[in-house]
């Protein structure tokens, strides 16, 4: 599958997305539920922890992909979900620290909600996923 970004605008990148990709040659496609901050029996982990919320979700997120053999660098669209957005983006550098290193920049939206399905959960991660 080859990636090509779509950016009209620089702005975005120094927020680690890319407002499009186009995607060519991909032959899997794989989308999954959001992704929270619970261990393997669906137990809230890390209540009013931000940071650490985010990054088990992220864990979750590529233990799903993983087990459909892809990895973050097969992400190509996020929707992330919080109650708190500017606690999140304090701890955006999380996702980056996640992203970064295998070159992915995947377009994302981030949207404020009120709640999530269980609480005390704060932070969900929704992804789809190409090769």
């Amino acid at each position: 599958m080859k990636r090509t970004a779509v950016n009209p605008w620089s702005w975005s990148l120094n927020f680690g997305y890319n407002q499009a990709e186009m995607l060519v040659g991909a032959h899997r496609h794989l989308v999954c539920a959001g992704q929270t901050s619970v261990d393997a029996d669906g137990n809230p982990q890390h209540a009013g922890d931000m940071r650490g919320q985010i990054a088990l979700a992220l864990d979750n997120l590529e233990a799903v992909l993983n087990a459909a053999g892809m990895g973050l660098a097969n992400v190509v669209r996020l929707n992330i979900y919080t109650t708190d957005v500017d606690e999140a983006m304090r701890h955006f550098d999380v996702l980056g620290s996640r992203f970064g290193p295998v070159d992915a920049a995947p377009p994302m939206t981030l949207l404020g909600v009120t709640r999530l399905a269980i609480p005390p959960l704060m932070f969900e991660i929704e992804a789809t996923a190409a090769d």
